[in-house]
C-alpha cells in the first residue's frame, strides 16, 4: 500500500461503540469497520471527535486501535486521531499506535488547551516526529479553539516529511486553494466537514474524513465518486438527498445525531458515553424527521 494511497477516498471517522453500560462494544466495532470497508471505504479514522476520544481511557484507545488492525487484516489503514490533554500522553499514543499497526496518524491539537504558533506548533511537531508513520494535519477551529493555517500547515510540510495531508475541517473551503498556491500537490487534502464534501472536491480535495458513512456508507463511497469524476452536476441529485442528513455532522451533538441515525437504519446503536446523553423532546423528533423522509426517498444506487 503506498502511503499516498491511504489519504484517498471515504475514510470514515468511525464511531465508538458502547454497550448500555458504557463499555466498548468491540465485536460490533469490528463488524462495523468490515462492513464500511466492505461497501467501498479505503481506510477507518478511530479516536476522532465523533469515535468520542475524549471520553476514552488511553487504555480504550489501544484496545480499539488492536480491535481495528486485526478486524480489518490489512485490507484497509487504520488511521488514528492523535488527540491529548498533554504532549507527553500524544506522542506516547502515537508510539504505541505504530507498534499495533497502525497506517498512519491524524494529528491534532491538544485538547483543552488553545494557544498561539509557537506552542501549537511544538505540541504538533513533537507527534508529527514521534514516529515515521505518515501524518494528516487536522484543523478544525471550531471545535479545538486552534486554526492551522495554510501558511503554518505549509511550514510544517517544509520541516517534515512525513506530512502528508491535511483535513480541512474550517468550513472554508478557500483554504484548499490557498494551500495549492503555498505547496502545489505536495500534500494532500481532504475534507472533514460532510455537507461541504462536492464543494471540497470542486477545490482539489481526494480524500473525505467522513462522518454520516457510518450509517450510510454506499450513498457516501457514491456521492464521493459522483463528485470526483463528474463534478458537482453529476452530484447534484444524490447530494440533495443526503444534504439534510450530512447537516446534522455540523453542529454541536454531532455525535449523538449520527448514532442516532446509525440506530434508525440498523447501523449500530445510540449508546453515548457522558457527559453526552442521547437527544430527546423536540430535538430528537426533529432529527428522527430527517432520517424518516431520507429513508422513505433513499435513492436506488
Amino acid at each position: 500500500m503506498s502511503t499516498a494511497s491511504i489519504w484517498r477516498g471515504v475514510i470514515p471517522a468511525i464511531t465508538t461503540p458502547f454497550h448500555a453500560d458504557g463499555a466498548i462494544d468491540h465485536d460490533f466495532l469490528a463488524r462495523h469497520a468490515r462492513e464500511l470497508i466492505d461497501a467501498g471505504c479505503t481506510g477507518i479514522v478511530p479516536l476522532g471527535s465523533l469515535g468520542e476520544a475524549a471520553t476514552l481511557s488511553f487504555d480504550d484507545k489501544l484496545a480499539i486501535l488492536r480491535t481495528l488492525v486485526a478486524a480489518l487484516d490489512g485490507r484497509a489503514p487504520v488511521i488514528p486521531g492523535i488527540a491529548a490533554l498533554s504532549t507527553a500522553e500524544a506522542v506516547r499514543l502515537a508510539q504505541e499506535a505504530k507498534k499495533i499497526g497502525c497506517a498512519g496518524l491524524m494529528v491534532l491539537p491538544p485538547y483543552v488547551y488553545s494557544t498561539d504558533w509557537r506552542e501549537m506548533k511544538a505540541h504538533v511537531a513533537a507527534v508529527i516526529a514521534a514516529t515515521d508513520l505518515p501524518c494528516m494535519i487536522y484543523n478544525n477551529p471550531v471545535a479545538y479553539k486552534t486554526d492551522f493555517s495554510p501558511e503554518q500547515i505549509a511550514e510544517l510540510a517544509g520541516e517534515f516529511a512525513n506530512v502528508q495531508a491535511v483535513k480541512e475541517s474550517s468550513a472554508d473551503v478557500r483554504r484548499f486553494a490557498a494551500l495549492r498556491a503555498l505547496l502545489g500537490d505536495r500534500l494532500e487534502l481532504l475534507v472533514g466537514m460532510d455537507d461541504a464534501i462536492v464543494e471540497g472536491v470542486a477545490m482539489g480535495a481526494t480524500g473525505w474524513i467522513a462522518g454520516l458513512v457510518n450509517a450510510y456508507p454506499k450513498e457516501s463511497v457514491r456521492l464521493f465518486e459522483l463528485a470526483r469524476d463528474g463534478g458537482a452536476p453529476a452530484a447534484a441529485a444524490l447530494y440533495a438527498w443526503f444534504l439534510p442528513l450530512l447537516r446534522l455532522d455540523t453542529v454541536p451533538k454531532f455525535v449523538q445525531l449520527i448514532k442516532l441515525v446509525q440506530a434508525q437504519v440498523g447501523m449500530g446503536a445510540e449508546h453515548v458515553r457522558a457527559p453526552r446523553l442521547p437527544v430527546t423532546g423536540a430535538e430528537r423528533d426533529a432529527a428522527l424527521a430527517v432520517i424518516e423522509r431520507a429513508q422513505a426517498q433513499r435513492p436506488e444506487l
